[in-house]
């Protein structure tokens, strides 16, 4: 039996998201056989970016008005530059978020990824990393950062940039394999 057997996976992402950060968990986490969905805003294809040139599209499994925390073991959310920020202000993307904190369910973000849990207020007093130009909004939010290739505090993981994959996706697999985390849920309070 593998690793992660029986476990449901949500990738939130839209248009705009950095193709190797949605790409390579979703490879990794299918060979470890979870079943992994991308959610977004809309169904149809999403499009990805290799930096700022247009990579594949990606189909999408559902929308985020037919899903919800409760249907998943843990969430995923891609960088890029214009998939975060599109998300982070996107009410039902940020309840969607905070669904998983509340129920203290596994979460990785990675780039720009944390601007949606900023948003979605549930970092104050987390310990985190993201790419590095947006570390002051990430504080201000009540993050502490650190510039490290992967950070896990308490069920959440987070990664810097593509570069850091390797150690993102072996930290997902192992907190979504632990399951859920206490304190996921108090930062959510």
């Amino acid at each position: 039996m593998s690793h992660l057997t029986g476990k449901r996976v949500a990738i939130l992402a839209t248009d705009g998201f950095e193709q190797s950060e949605l790409t390579e968990p979703l490879r990794v986490l299918r060979e470890h056989d979870a079943q992994v969905d991308i959610v977004s805003q809309d169904g149809g294809r999403i499009q990805g970016f290799k930096h700022f040139d247009k990579g594949d599209t990606v189909e999408v499994d559902h929308m985020l008005s037919e899903v919800s925390a409760k249907d998943y073991d843990a969430l995923v959310i891609p960088g890029g530059l214009f998939n975060p920020d599109a998300l982070r202000v996107d009410d039902q993307a940020l309840a969607f978020t905070r669904g998983f904190f509340e129920a203290g369910k596994p979460v990785g973000a990675i780039c720009h990824g944390p601007w949606v849990l900023a948003n979605a207020d549930v970092i104050d007093g987390r310990t985190l990393t993201s790419v590095p130009n947006i570390r002051r909004d990430l504080e201000r939010a009540g993050a502490k950062w650190q510039d490290d290739e992967v950070v896990v505090d308490k069920g959440l993981v987070t990664s810097r940039t593509p570069k850091d994959l390797p150690a993102f996706c072996a930290k997902l697999v192992e907190e979504i394999a632990e399951g859920r985390h206490r304190g996921q849920q108090r930062s959510a309070a």
